[in-house]
This record gives C-alpha cells, structure tokens and sequence, in this order.
C-alpha cells in the first residue's frame, strides 16, 4: 500500500515544485502573466519543460539556470543582481536620499536665516516685509490642540 502512495505524492511534489517555478517565470509571449497564469502556447510548452526538469532530478536553481540561458534574464521575474542592474536596484534609494538632503538643507538655510535675522534686529537693521513675514511665522506659536478640538466640537453641535 506503501508503493501505491509513492507515486501518488511524487506526482504532487512534482506539481507543487512545477507551479512555484511558473509562478516565478514571466511568459515571453504575455510579458505581463507568469507562464503559470498564461494560456499561450509558449507558456503551456514552458510548463511542461519545467516538469520534465523535475522529474529528471534538476534542481530549482538548475531550473531557472536553463530557462535563463535559453531565452534571457528578462524571463525570470526576480532578475539578479549584478553591475548592470545595479542603477536600476538602487535608484529609489538615491531618489530618497537626494529628496531627503534637500530638505534638510532648506530647513537648516531656513534656520540659519532667521538667526542672521535676529541678529539684524538686535544691531539694529531693518527687515525686508518677506523676513518680517518669517520671523512672525516663526516667533507666532501654533493654536493649541484642545482650542482647535473645541471649536471643531461646538461647530458639530450648533450645526
């Protein structure tokens, strides 16, 4: 009875082994469908390559390995990385960093203006309208959390 359920739970390894590497192959006719998901003829034809590695002993690696040589890194979904897709890899990183130093730059320009400012107007100098501005923006404390809830409050209730 042992025998019987061999075949029967080799065949469902071979399945799920199948299914995750397809998951993970982009169909070359669809582009936008894994080759699990794809209908095209490709696709079915890749499906059954991928099974027939199985069953001679390949390994997944092995697997992606072939698929990769035979028709491009562009096959596989999670590409390597190497110098080539390095920029690509890293560009979000550098985005956010570039955004990230241009904010603290205006925040600290931003502070060491209002110090010169300050230091005017203790020598003395007159301040342009556009520094009066910023010093009053900066120097005006924000209205109080409960003062703003309450007005929210009794503007619910009245109306």
């Amino acid at each position: 009875m042992a025998n019987e359920e061999d075949p029967g739970k080799k065949q469902q390894i071979v399945d799920a082994r199948a299914r995750n590497i397809s998951h993970n192959v982009r169909c070359t006719e669809c582009g936008s469908q894994s080759i699990e998901d794809s209908q095209a003829d490709i696709a079915i034809l890749l499906r059954r390559l991928i099974r027939d590695e199985i069953k001679s002993g390949k390994s997944d690696k092995e697997i992606y390995q072939k698929l990769e040589d035979e028709y491009g890194e562009t096959v596989l979904y999670a590409p390597k990385f190497d110098m080539q897709t390095a920029a690509l890899w890293l560009s979000p990183l550098l985005v956010a960093g570039v955004a990230a130093g241009g904010w603290a730059y205006k925040k600290h320009k931003q502070k060491t203006n209002v110090h010169i400012m300050a230091l005017n107007l203790v020598r003395g100098v007159a301040l342009t309208p556009k520094e009066k501005e910023t010093m009053l923006e900066i120097l005006t404390p924000p209205p109080s959390q409960r003062a703003t809830a309450s007005y929210w409050w009794s503007r619910l209730r009245s109306g």
